[in-house]
């Protein structure tokens, strides 16, 4: 449902914070224009990830998304570019039917430790559609332009 001309749809995602998640405010959106909500770490105490190991980081939430609609969890840009910070499986998936909690796998691609804190903004999550898939086996796919081209074989 549209809030007004212009405007986005809202779409509702119910949430429950486990314990170690409380006193964190809920996943929002930083400004109007943002496409996704910030995913904090809900840590009891802080984590430290050398350069090139990974850790799963708590966020303390479980959600239920809707039918036909997916969380993907994304880096946060700021991270990335001033300490190496990304996720491994990038964009990661929250499917409508997964009520675990949503825990983010970050990775140290930088030169120095890094440490995640308490309430510390660790990735985004962008709810985006999803369409159901039915597979169709043939003898041979259409012919296009691109062909078996991949991985570079478009130009830079």
């Amino acid at each position: 449902m549209a809030d007004a001309p212009g405007s986005r749809e809202r779409i509702g995602v119910q949430v429950t914070v486990l314990p170690w998640g409380r006193g964190l405010p809920l996943p929002v959106q930083a400004t109007t224009g943002a496409s996704g909500v910030d995913l904090l770490a809900a840590l009891e105490s802080p984590v430290t990830i050398s350069p090139g190991a990974r850790s799963a980081i708590p966020t303390g939430i479980c959600v239920s998304i809707p039918d036909g609609w997916e969380w993907q969890v994304r880096p946060r840009s700021g991270l990335a570019l001033s300490s190496g910070i990304t996720l491994l499986n990038s964009p990661g998936t929250v499917d409508s039917d997964y009520r675990g909690e949503v825990r983010v796998i970050l990775v140290n691609l930088g030169d120095r430790p890094f440490t995640v804190s308490r309430g510390d903004r660790i990735a985004q999550a962008v709810l985006c559609r999803v369409a159901s898939v039915s597979m169709e086996e043939v003898e041979a796919l259409p012919e296009s332009v691109r062909g078996e081209g991949g991985f570079g074989s478009t130009g830079r």
